[in-house]
């Protein structure tokens, strides 16, 4: 232990913003009392970075930072403590004692000033010390001011002593501050492969990452030579974990290597108290040692013996009968440093207990882990074994054992391409293509080539470029025609969406091909899937063949070909129960503007995808209900399915899919006016979006911005970001997207003073209306045209379009209308029917919660109540007559004013600049006649008293 007066610089810190800020605090604190934080969590996650830049930026007096050491002495971490501090306990402590001169060494330090005591790895102390640090952290006030800032891992004994102390739990960092991190360490020179291997190795542990990284000479993180495998071996994990705690028995060390062994496979997080007994007493009795005294080596009991669970380390947690590991890096650790021999030893254990208790290829696996490869005949049993079980993640883990035990050959390609497609299944496609790569370039059958392919493109689809998804696809649909032509055409059609997601329009047609070629294919027989039942209506039968009609000719603007295919596409999938069917049930659904038939099929599809274990699809039926309840006008639902589906897909690593609900996200808070998230979720979407030709979300997202500008009373800015979006050229947004920015486009233009580029766009979106996609097309069309009609007419087309609104349904659009023709009547002079329609929009932005465009209505109506109320009747005062003819921009800033806001603070609410404020200022004081803003205050005061009597 030392007490040292500086502190090592840290590495970078990325995805701790909220726990930085909560540190952040502590020192101010210190200004009026005492405080105390504990930083928790397993090794590598950050506690001591966050620790160091504690102590760095403490500047109000002095820092006492030491590094705790394991002390076996009683109180041997307090005396050292103490010591640090400059002084010297008196006589021998006990838990009496002990408090009070802690409390006595930091009151000695501190003086009349604050002091911050930095404690790392606090947990590593001596119980006594523990006991004696956590009863002076409660009585903290007596020493001064003095902030006690704590690391300690847990769970454990260190947990149960600190437990009453207020704690901050350090979590691993999600995906993009991972990445991030990453490309910092390594200036973004990483191949981009062994970039999602170090990400997912990890498992967003940013020391694991940083070690990884230093293991690796340049050449390997360039992808010009072959990494070591596995990349965190024993080595890095013991740099991350430092000195571990030594096991204090024999016995002790078998208990946590079984829980290890048990919990190897992505399936299991924690193991039976009852499995891991039965197998120690196994292991126990197979190594020479004395059995236990009390039991047969198969007997089944939770009942651990209390010697030794009261030898466990901190790193071992049991909980109602159950086994698991305070973090997934103590585990890997735990199982790393173990030698070969006693790791297999392990696993025959577990396997000869899960086979007496009938779990076959659990106890295969097992067995398999315990064998060098090769071994052909354990390889075939544990590949049959696979194909019985539901679980698509253990199916994945079992035939990728199989391949490594099977000699290197086509049969080995083969079972790696099995895994893949089961890996990808359970939604791990990253994971499924490293499997692939791992086959090796061995030749193999055109149908093995030809899955292979299919689940690469699968896997870049939802999670990589899409013009190499779509290529991948193809090859695939050429090489399965003549042997799975259901598989050829799921591929071809898979291709197709890998098209339709770049906003390649031919592209997509192309791998839609002619649908006149198309006739329904046969289910597949020559190699039936437990997890896909022969069946007409399976993937490849009548409804990809129906789909494919449908949507080819509505990409050829052929609605009445494209009508009756995908409606029957719809209405075969009310029987379904398979989520693939079902998904492309809500898609066509989606082309037809159905959004009740597309919520319905989506939410059963998720229903099916989440019952058989098809993790995979389940962040893509949230994303397809997203878009339904969306464009139905439920932005509250679609938000709350769409941040569902942004964690399913970050715990999947589909960021192409992930990109897709950022889109929704922005979109919904756009409408909410939330401009920090709409920003967040822009460029989230648009930074996937980029990297992976992605033109749907991009588009949705660009939109999104481009709302919240106009809803912000910012149609300048909305109008240059739509124009582009919207308007013939190369830089027109997604096929089958950018019409539904229009209307946005149009009201953007028109109160910006461009009216001219508004009109060029209207005939193409009369065509979209017209076709029947979008329910709320028809209403939104006759706004446009009031929006660009002369006086005379503008009226009649805004009441026709409450009218269609009134068939659609949807607050939000309906609120839109009402507020411009409220607008309209306000300038047209005719306050009371201008109320009656500002009224009904802010009741419908309120309903929907856009609580941005609700302030527009609102200031708005206290526009049109300051011109109803023009004379002032009774005297209102000088100048009172003259609030009548400031503008609305005007007479929201007056109002701020009069309630004591500041220009800046105007500015802020009212998202303009400081001189836009100071400029109308000078003219709102000119025309009424005042020279102070305490004559304002007194003039609107009156003119709202008097309004109120009216």
């Amino acid at each position: 232990m030392t007490g040292e007066t500086t502190v090592p610089t840290a590495p970078p810190i990325h995805g701790r913003s909220a726990e930085r800020r909560l540190v952040a605090t502590l020192p101010d604190r210190l200004r009026t009392g005492s405080a105390v934080l504990v930083l928790t969590g397993e090794p590598g996650l950050g506690r001591t970075t966050l620790l160091d830049e504690a102590a760095r930026s403490f500047r109000a007096g002095p820092v006492l930072y030491v590094r705790c050491d394991a002390e076996s002495r009683p109180y041997g971490g307090m005396r050292a403590l103490v010591a640090a501090a400059g002084r010297a306990p008196a006589g021998a402590p006990d838990i009496r004692t002990a408090p009070q001169t802690l409390l006595d060494a930091f009151r000695h330090l501190a003086g009349d000033g604050p002091l911050l005591v930095c404690l790392d790895d606090a947990h590593r102390w001596d119980a006594p010390s523990r006991a004696a640090l956590a009863r002076a952290a409660h009585r903290l006030p007596r020493a001064g001011r003095v902030g006690l800032l704590l690391t300690a891992a847990g769970p454990g004994p260190a947990d149960r002593d600190f437990a009453a102390l207020p704690a901050l739990p350090l979590h691993p960092l999600p995906p993009p501050a991972a990445a991030a991190f990453l490309d910092d360490v390594t200036g973004g020179a990483v191949d981009p492969a062994l970039r999602d291997e170090l990400l997912e190795e990890a498992e967003g542990n940013p020391a694991l990452l940083l070690a990884m990284v230093r293991r690796l000479t340049p050449a390997q993180l360039s992808g010009e030579r072959r990494p070591p495998r596995p990349l965190a071996d024993a080595r890095v994990l013991a740099g991350v974990t430092g000195e571990w705690p030594a096991a204090p028995t024999p016995a002790a060390d078998d208990l946590l290597l079984l829980t290890a062994a048990a919990t190897r496979d992505e399936e299991h997080t924690e193991a039976g108290a009852a499995l891991v007994h039965a197998a120690w007493r196994r292991l126990v009795a197979g190594s020479g040692l004395p059995p236990p005294p009390d039991a047969h080596p198969d007997a089944l009991s939770d009942d651990l013996p209390d010697d030794l669970l009261n030898t466990l380390p901190d790193v071992l947690v049991r909980t109602e009968g159950r086994l698991r590991f305070t973090g997934p890096l103590s585990r890997r650790a735990v199982y790393a440093r173990a030698a070969p021999d006693r790791r297999h030893a392990a696993h025959r254990a577990l396997a000869h207990v899960l086979r007496a208790q009938g779990q076959e290829l659990p106890a295969l696996l097992h067995t398999a882990w315990a064998t060098t490869a090769p071994a052909p005949a354990r390889a075939a049993q544990l590949a049959t074994a696979a194909a019985a079980v539901p679980s698509h993640r253990l199916r994945a883990t079992a035939l990728a054992r199989a391949a490594e035990l099977t000699p290197h050959g086509p049969l080995s390609r083969e079972r790696y391409t099995a895994a893949a497609e089961q890996a990808l299944l359970a939604g791990c496609p990253r994971r499924a293509v490293r499997l692939l790569a791992e086959g090796g370039p061995v030749s193999a059958p055109d149908l093995v080539r030809g899955r292979a392919e299919l689940v690469r493109g699968l896997a870049e689809l939802r999670d990589g470029p899409v013009a190499d998804a779509r290529a991948a696809l193809l090859t695939a649909a050429a090489l399965l025609t003549a042997e799975a032509p259901a598989q050829a055409a799921s591929a071809a059609l898979a291709a197709a969406d890998a098209a339709w997601a770049a906003g390649d329009l031919e592209a997509c047609r192309e791998a839609l091909g002619d649908p006149r070629e198309h006739t329904p294919a046969p289910p597949p027989r020559s190699r039936p899937r437990p997890d896909r039942p022969d069946d007409p209506d399976r993937p490849g039968g009548p409804i990809d063949h129906d789909y494919r009609l449908g949507a080819g000719a509505l990409l050829d603007g052929r609605l009445d070909l494209a009508t009756a295919p995908l409606r029957r596409v719809v209405e075969r999938a009310r029987t379904a129960e398979e989520a693939e069917i079902l998904l492309r049930s809500a898609a066509a659904a989606l082309m037809l503007g159905d959004m009740a038939s597309a919520a319905r099929a989506s939410a059963r599809a998720l229903v099916a995808a989440r019952i058989r274990g098809s993790t995979a699809l389940v962040p893509q039926a949230l994303e397809y209900l997203a878009y339904a309840e969306l464009r139905a006008g439920r932005h509250a639902q679609a938000r709350t399915h769409a941040e569902e589906g942004l964690r399913a897909a970050r715990r999947s690593g589909q960021r192409n899919t992930a990109a897709h609900h950022h889109a929704v996200l922005a979109l919904a808070a756009s409408i909410e006016g939330e401009p920090t998230a709409v920003d967040g979720h822009v460029t989230a979407a648009l930074s996937t979006a980029r990297a992976h030709g992605l033109a749907q979300p991009a588009t949705l997202a660009q939109w999104a911005a481009a709302r919240a500008d106009l809803g912000r009373g910012r149609p300048l800015e909305a109008a240059d970001r739509l124009g582009p979006l919207v308007c013939p050229g190369p830089q027109r947004g997604h096929f089958a997207v950018w019409m539904l920015a229009v209307p946005c486009f149009v009201e953007a233009a028109v109160l910006a003073g461009r009216a001219e580029e508004a009109r060029r766009v209207v005939p193409d979106f009369a065509a979209w209306a017209g076709f029947g996609a979008d329910p709320q097309a028809p209403a939104q069309l006759l706004r446009c045209h009031a929006l660009l009609a002369p006086p005379d007419r503008a009226g009649e087309l805004y009441g026709r379009a409450l009218a269609l609104h009134d068939q659609a349904g949807g607050d939000f659009e309906r609120a839109r209308t009402e507020l411009l023709y409220g607008k309209w009547l306000r300038r047209r002079r005719r306050p009371r029917e201008a109320r009656d329609r500002l009224g009904a929009a802010l009741v419908g932005f309120d309903r929907c919660g856009a609580l941005v465009w609700a302030e527009q209505a609102r200031a708005e109506l206290r526009a049109n109540g300051a011109a109803a109320s023009a004379g002032f009747p009774g005297g209102a005062g000088p100048g009172a007559g003259a609030l009548a003819r400031l503008t609305p921009q005007q007479w929201r800033i007056a109002r701020y004013v009069a309630q004591g806001a500041t220009n800046r603070e105007v500015a802020r609410s009212l998202s303009v600049s400081t001189r836009t404020v100071d400029y109308h200022l000078r003219n709102v004081f000119a025309a009424l006649g005042v020279r102070s803003r305490v004559e304002l205050a007194r003039l609107v005061e009156r003119a709202e008293k008097t309004r109120a009597q009216l």
